[in-house]
């Protein structure tokens, strides 16, 4: 979680664009392969690319399917700093990832327990396992400061 952390303080650089020098909700996600290793990393980018599916999950999930050459994730970890909205974990269902950990919790468009629960959803052929409330202060503590 630190590590994602440090992706949504710092953010990845974009071509010569410092990322963080656009007002994109601070979020960062990091993928690590079944063996532990980081495979692709993730911060907020909707601002910064007028995509509106430019979300910090969903980016890391990209660049980890580029990196990797398959769609399939199945076995790496996803750790983000803010609970995944519905987007999000539908995209982290697809991509069969294994574990999916997370910082705060978002009462108003969380999907992995707080409103909704995508990613547990007995309905769906893949759950990954969900942890939660990691270092849920400091995360929580990255967005206020952003909304103040």
């Amino acid at each position: 979680m630190r590590r994602a952390l440090e992706v949504a303080v710092t953010g990845p650089p974009v071509d010569d664009t410092d990322a963080t020098d656009v007002d994109d909700v601070p979020v960062g996600a990091v993928l690590y392969g079944p063996d532990g290793t980081e495979l692709a990393i993730g911060r907020n980018e909707r601002e910064l690319t007028g995509d509106p599916t430019a979300h910090a999950e969903v980016l890391a999930l990209r660049r980890g399917a580029e990196r990797t050459g398959r769609w399939r994730l199945d076995g790496c970890t996803l750790v983000v700093t803010l609970e995944p909205c519905t987007m999000c974990a539908g995209a982290l269902v697809l991509a069969r990832v294994s574990t999916v950990v997370f910082g705060a919790w978002e009462p108003k468009t969380g999907a992995a327990g707080s409103l909704w629960d995508v990613l547990r959803d007995r309905r769906l052929n893949h759950r990954p396992e969900v942890y939660g409330g990691v270092l849920e202060a400091e995360t929580a503590a990255v967005l206020r400061a952003f909304f103040r």
